[in-house]
């Protein structure tokens, strides 16, 4: 005659079965965390591109008054900064006030992205420092 005990079937996990879903679980994030950063980078980089286009079309309409590009005080601009901060716009003027080049320095949380500062002048060459080779940081 077989006990009671014997007929029922234990319920829960082994230790193994536990092992096997931290090991999944592992592996996911290992590879779901580069690219959320990378993507992280990436949308921040909206930032910087939104400023230096405001501040380029500003100086196109300072040229237009003026015959000549302006600095940030001629531009009426309190702060390079921006809007969300993770860029510090610096206005390069050269040949006579004739041309500008418009350099974006990341700043904050986006100090770390490979794209490195961009650049944009006074006839709409765009470029970057980084070593981001793919052509996604304009």
């Amino acid at each position: 005659m077989r006990n009671a005990s014997q007929n029922t079937r234990r319920k829960g996990f082994t230790l193994i079965e536990l092992m096997i879903v931290v090991a999944i679980i592992a592996i996911i994030a290992a590879i779901a965390y580069p690219n959320y950063t990378r993507y992280a980078f990436r949308t921040r980089r909206a930032d910087a591109h939104e400023m230096m286009m405001r501040i380029a079309a500003m100086q196109e309409r300072h040229y237009t008054n003026r015959n000549e590009y302006g600095t940030a005080a001629d531009l009426g601009l309190d702060s390079t900064a921006s809007e969300k901060g993770y860029y510090q716009i610096a206005i390069n003027r050269a040949n006579g006030n004739q041309t500008y080049v418009l350099t974006a320095t990341p700043a904050g949380a986006q100090v770390g992205d490979k794209c490195g500062n961009l650049t944009i002048n006074n006839i709409g060459n765009k470029g970057q420092s980084g070593d981001e080779t793919n052509g996604r940081c304009w």
